[in-house]
């Protein structure tokens, strides 16, 4: 690995927080199914979203919705620092005291408040890793999100889109079906791909294989074994999931197994 470029993983209260530095890295096009909340620390985070570009300058909030594809690089030679927290929907929803998914408006805000609470998350897992007290920064975080007037009504996916996504989910351990998929939604391969593309921002196939690759995430964090996540996955061999684990993740997926202990 490049010696400029660093991905440290912490996991803890069932919250996944990213620390990383990086100079000519760039993440693959992507979409994770938990909501993003992340903090520039240094220089400038370069990202492409829904079509357009968007640049998080230092101090800079960063909020990504789930499966809102999108890339990463770093602005300029000087490189990039930052952390990210990764949080499961339903976790945050609870935790917000709310009913519904929030969804927010702009993935990128410079609030000192934001700023500070997902610090203070971050610390707690860098530090201590008690889940009483990530949980309690958890609460305070998800309350400045609601209470800072950040988020729009949630959004439902299109009942089509809904059911190749179920579709998708069912076989991960195997390989995309395109004509079936056409067939029980009535239309072709290709009026699938163009409309799945049109709605989500991101390919069915690249939709498919980011969902493998996190799927391969959960197995490893689960059994501790690399090759059962090669296996239960439907990786050829483990080069051929580390290459795609490390394009989403920063790391290939044996250094994420290192990270658990």
């Amino acid at each position: 690995m490049n010696p400029t470029e660093r991905f440290q993983y912490k996991k803890a209260a069932g919250i996944t927080m990213l620390s990383a530095s990086i100079q000519d890295f760039t993440y693959k096009r992507h979409s994770h199914q938990e909501y993003s909340f992340g903090v520039t620390l240094r220089g400038i985070q370069r990202f492409t979203m829904d079509g357009s570009l968007h640049l998080s300058h230092s101090s800079g909030v960063m909020m990504f919705n789930p499966e809102q594809a999108h890339d990463g690089m770093a602005n300029g030679r000087e490189g990039l620092d930052y952390v990210m927290l990764y949080v499961d929907p339903d976790m945050l929803t609870e935790a917000a005291g709310q009913k519904d998914w929030l969804r927010f408006l702009s993935p990128v805000v410079y609030d000192p408040l934001l700023n500070r609470r997902i610090l203070e998350l971050s610390q707690a897992m860098t530090k201590s890793g008690d889940d009483a007290l990530c949980t309690e920064r958890l609460v305070a975080l998800a309350d400045s999100l609601v209470h800072n007037d950040l988020t729009s009504s949630p959004t439902q996916d299109p009942g089509l889109i809904r059911k190749a996504k179920e579709m998708l989910h069912a076989d991960l351990g195997g390989v995309m079906k395109l004509d079936e998929i056409g067939r029980e939604l009535e239309l072709s391969k290709f009026q699938f791909i163009r409309m799945f593309k049109a709605q989500t921002g991101i390919s069915p196939y690249q939709y498919f294989l980011n969902r493998k690759i996190e799927h391969a995430k959960h197995l490893i964090e689960q059994k501790k074994d690399v090759y059962a996540a090669v296996t239960e996955c439907g990786f050829t061999d483990l080069t051929h999931l580390n290459k795609h684990f490390k394009s989403v993740y920063g790391i290939t997926a044996y250094e994420y197994r290192m990270y658990l202990g």
